[in-house]
């Protein structure tokens, strides 16, 4: 492999790794302060490709799809925590994995209603429809950039949510100690309405930045739900940063090994994760 195609490779696993990321922080968050197993968190990142093929040509411009995906998606979580998973909390994980599991065909039923079965595609905004090019038949997509750079400033973005506010220490009090956090007066019904919203508004992100280059179709969340659930077991339960150093690790894995070891490809990722809980079964870092 030369240093050019390396080059790619690299940019590569880490675009897939940041958008893994955006996937995995939202359902480590959901279920390291909640403690509910969501199963329909794919469905989001479904919901994103989706409402990025219907608002960009709305819009005329994929950024204010990003921003009005957004905000629906803030609205349609925080409205899914108060009408059904509020009432959950409590029950065992496996009311939480048959209600999730329900949504998930609700979603799709809902989906082929409204956009139909056909495979559809999203357009690359003109200003980011060129490549950098790194030899003389060698480039590299503007775009992909453009994603690798969005989901950066999100995740500093969290980041400084979780560790440098008022609300996040509330947030990382409710992982730590739900009880003793609803003690000192702290109102974890709302911070959980919250967190849930943001979860959601997330993976949907993840799905509209992601439409232009994997295309939209039924039941695109299923494959990067199991992917999402490999992140937030190597990462660690609870733990944001977990999920990214865990998620830049599965991208790197998958792209590579999808290039270097193609027959073995498709398992590279489950031993990676066999050989972290063989040696830290909690997973990398603790919430």
């Amino acid at each position: 492999m030369d240093l050019p195609t390396f080059l790619i490779q690299l940019l590569n696993s880490v675009q897939y790794g940041l958008l893994l990321f955006m996937l995995a922080a939202g359902l480590t968050l959901i279920f390291g302060i909640m403690g509910v197993v969501n199963l329909a968190h794919g469905s989001f990142y479904m919901l994103g490709a989706y409402l990025a093929y219907a608002l960009a040509p709305l819009f005329g411009s994929l950024t204010l799809a990003i921003l009005g995906g957004c905000v629906l998606a803030l609205a349609f979580g925080w409205a899914l925590e108060q009408l059904l998973f509020r009432h959950f909390y409590h029950r065992s994980h496996l009311d939480q994995v048959l209600l999730t599991f329900g949504l998930i065909y609700i979603f799709e039923e809902l989906r082929s209603i409204i956009w139909g079965d056909d495979v559809h595609g999203v357009k690359i905004p003109a200003a980011l429809d060129w490549s950098i090019p790194l030899t003389d038949t060698l480039s590299y997509p503007v775009y992909r950039l453009f994603m690798s750079g969005v989901c950066i400033v999100l995740a500093i973005g969290l980041y400084l949510l979780i560790s440098r506010t008022k609300l996040g220490m509330k947030i990382r009090a409710g992982a730590f100690n739900h009880a003793m956090t609803e003690a000192l007066g702290i109102n974890i019904t709302r911070i959980h309405a919250f967190v849930f919203a943001l979860g959601v508004a997330l993976a949907t992100v993840a799905g509209i930045i992601a439409a232009p280059i994997a295309s939209v179709y039924p039941g695109m969340g299923s494959g990067v739900l199991i992917m999402c659930f490999v992140v937030v077991t190597i990462g660690g339960i609870g733990s944001v940063r977990g999920a990214l150093i865990a998620a830049l690790m599965v991208g790197v894995v998958d792209t590579f090994g999808k290039v270097l070891l193609p027959q073995f490809s498709g398992m590279l990722v489950y031993v990676l994760m066999a050989a972290v809980l063989l040696f830290k079964p909690e997973g990398l870092f603790k919430s």
